[in-house]
């Protein structure tokens, strides 16, 4: 049995729940929360950066991050099923989830820097950066949204996620201005029970 060291509100770490339930590989992974922040957390020792997700597999050796595992989830499964082989559309998968993922990464900052430092200590400018690079990936997805493929890839997976953390995180402000991709989000979610079996419950 694999472990997955993560936290419900994680969206890398949904990214590999979802991948999980697309291969139909869920019931080969036990989620045990971790906490980042706690010195005493093994997850420190399981990964030296401390970060999640992290995959802890059959013979205890470690798989982070996201990308990584769910290569790894492919690879299990035979490969070809949300990594394509063939290199165009592999390429486009791989690009779509480093656009995605790019933009969680910003939206973390922008979390982050509300948690970890008082109001009157914004950086507005370093808020305005993170916040830039978000607007700029969804008005790319928006003007050309990306297809569901029957099993869908690393980055359709990806992208899943990026909308939904901003419900989570940003009260759905992104939905007004993209309503492309809150089709295809309804889309995915119709399509793939992984995205709401792997919501944080509020």
């Amino acid at each position: 049995m694999m472990i997955l060291r993560s936290t419900p509100a994680s969206p890398f770490g949904r990214k590999v729940g979802i991948a999980a339930g697309v291969l139909g590989l869920e019931k080969e992974i036990t989620v045990e929360v971790a906490d980042p922040m706690n010195a005493a957390d093994p997850l420190r020792r399981q990964n030296s950066l401390g970060k999640i997700p992290t995959l802890i597999l059959d013979d205890g050796s470690t798989l982070f991050d996201s990308r990584v595992i769910l290569e790894y989830l492919d690879y299990r499964v035979g490969g070809g099923r949300i990594i394509p082989r063939e290199p165009a559309l592999r390429f486009a998968a791989l690009r779509l989830q480093a656009l995605c993922d790019g933009a969680l990464d910003a939206s973390i900052l922008q979390v982050y820097e509300g948690r970890w430092r008082p109001a009157e200590k914004h950086e507005a400018k370093w808020l305005e950066y993170q916040a830039g690079k978000v607007e700029r990936a969804l008005a790319a997805l928006e003007a050309d949204p990306p297809t569901i493929d029957t099993t869908p890839n690393v980055g359709q997976i990806a992208l899943a996620c990026v909308l939904g953390y901003r419900d989570l995180r940003f009260q759905g402000t992104w939905r007004t201005s993209h309503p492309k991709l809150v089709a295809w989000l309804d889309r995915f979610a119709a399509q793939v029970p992984a995205f709401a079996a792997t919501r944080m419950p509020t």
